[in-house]
């Protein structure tokens, strides 16, 4: 009975997609369903999809196309479609180590009715370095936003009880905008619930040059309304004095580049945002010249 739903949403990634197949297919646990959302591929990555659909690899493979619309909204189309109790996203151009599913489910079977929402396990290189920070000797759970108020640094592996990551509400969409951050429903989530520390890599990661991570300058220019909708919701959650006011500076800029004018009205912390507004106007001049850079 697969407890497991991985899912990996895809964007012209055939070139990459093989070998997060690959390290599925190495898994030695294969109570798991791949769900690949294909988010409008023009590639040939449904042939690849096809292909190895046809093949006895010990786990049941779910392909769903869609339009493209963004990261984000192929979350929700996994979600949406998810039916096992676990889903972990791993990306189309990562790998899962050896055993890792395995780690997973043994660790799952051990705290599945202590209330946890999921798992929080790591991530590294591919020549196995962890990215970020570990976790802290003797932290046995977490919340993701505490676990970065506390210190840490860099992705994270995480694997949610589907019944949770359904409790909050979808990643809305913003016509003519193709990204908001997923730290939207993990937010919400750490309001209720927290993570069971797995201190185990779960997830081997390479960051590509067209990847959401290497044109972040562009996205913020490209995506502001999208940005300002996350900027609000962490600041009506603050994990710190410095993050607020660091996320109501984003807000602003984002605000602007939108060319919202009622965004202090909006904002949840009206005062601050008047304070930061001339911070922010400072980071779009930032944004609009880094977004620029060649």
């Amino acid at each position: 009975m697969e407890f497991l739903t991985i899912f990996t949403p895809a964007y012209n990634r055939a070139h990459t997609l093989p070998r997060t197949y690959e390290s599925l297919c190495a898994q030695d646990c294969k109570d798991f369903i791949w769900l690949i959302v294909d988010d409008g591929s023009t590639d040939n990555t449904s042939k690849l999809v096809k292909e190895w659909k046809g093949k006895e690899n010990g786990f049941e493979i779910q392909y769903i196309y869609k339009e493209n619309g963004g990261m984000h909204t192929a979350h929700n189309t996994a979600y949406e479609n998810i039916h096992t109790e676990l889903n972990v996203c791993i990306d189309s151009d990562d790998r899962m180590p050896l055993g890792a599913v395995g780690k997973i489910k043994k660790t799952w079977e051990l705290i599945r009715n202590s209330g946890y929402a999921g798992i929080i396990g790591l991530d590294s290189d591919f020549d196995g370095n962890i990215i970020g920070k570990g976790f802290p000797n003797g932290v046995i759970d977490t919340s993701l936003g505490g676990y970065y108020a506390a210190g840490g640094a860099g992705d994270k592996k995480l694997v949610y009880r589907t019944d949770v990551i359904n409790s909050v509400p979808e990643y809305p969409v913003f016509p003519g905008e193709k990204y908001v951050g997923l730290a939207y429903k993990y937010t919400l989530i750490d309001q209720k619930f927290r993570l069971f520390v797995l201190n185990e890599i779960l997830c081997e990661v390479e960051y590509q040059s067209d990847g959401s991570s290497k044109t972040m300058w562009k996205q913020y220019l490209n995506n502001p309304k999208g940005f300002a909708f996350l900027r609000k919701i962490a600041m009506q959650y603050p994990t710190s004095k410095k993050r607020l006011i660091r996320d109501c500076i984003h807000y602003c800029s984002s605000s602007q580049i939108a060319k919202n004018k009622s965004y202090i009205r909006e904002s949840p912390k009206k005062f601050l945002t008047v304070l930061c507004t001339p911070m922010g106007w400072l980071l779009t001049y930032v944004v609009r010249k880094k977004a620029n850079e060649k």
